[in-house]
């Protein structure tokens, strides 16, 4: 699969545009560049049947977070509070930063 440009980075807070989560809100946990995905906190919740390790240990169903792809989640702007398109660009000092487009400011975390 192609790498595409991703604009997410872990400790965003993002919302759920698709999917049987659409409307949640949650912090990302995890990025996976190369598949284009994401877990999100308490988001796109599984079931897993682990078997015991060894004799004495019981088999236990764990739920965890799966990972979904970033064209369904959408970025929240922590000044604006509200999701929008992010842009990128370059400051003079020679960094690039995401902003929001709705309001103008820069989303990077402090």
């Amino acid at each position: 699969m192609a790498k595409g440009r991703n604009y997410l980075k872990a400790d965003d807070q993002v919302e759920i545009i698709a999917g049987k989560d659409k409307g949640r809100v949650g912090k990302i946990l995890q990025v996976f560049p190369t598949d284009n995905k994401a877990t999100v906190e308490r988001i796109n919740m599984i079931k897993r049947h682990t078997k015991p390790r060894d004799p004495s240990q019981q088999g236990q169903i764990v739920e965890r977070e799966a990972p979904i792809h970033v064209s369904n989640l959408q970025l929240i702007c922590p000044e604006c509070t509200q999701t929008g398109r992010i842009g990128r660009k370059v400051l003079e000092d020679g960094t690039k930063v995401r902003f929001c487009k709705k309001c103008g400011e820069s989303i990077e975390s402090k």
